[in-house]
């Protein structure tokens, strides 16, 4: 699943993304990783593990409303049971 925001293209510079994927683990869990910097530059990457796909499907959601809240636009949604939220 993989959810990827980006925020509008302003004069003063590149738009900013955030990519949300969240993957299987090789023992049964699920890692979260969460990309975030400016469009052509190299972006940061954190990774959160969880034992249970339903917790990190929810806190990709959490994730993701947080960053529509600030301005980001989702440009592209891949993957099963993921809803797009109406802004």
């Amino acid at each position: 699943m993989r959810i990827y925001l980006q925020t509008p293209l302003l004069r003063e510079g590149q738009p900013r993304f955030y990519h949300l994927r969240l993957q299987p683990d090789l023992l049964g869990g699920w890692n979260l990783l969460r990309i975030s910097g400016v469009e052509g530059c190299r972006g940061s990457v954190q990774s959160h593990h969880f034992p249970q796909r339903e917790d990190a499907e929810l806190k990709m959601m959490e994730y993701r409303d947080r960053q529509l809240a600030k301005g980001y636009r989702v440009m592209f949604i891949e993957g099963e049971g993921l809803v797009e939220r109406e802004v």
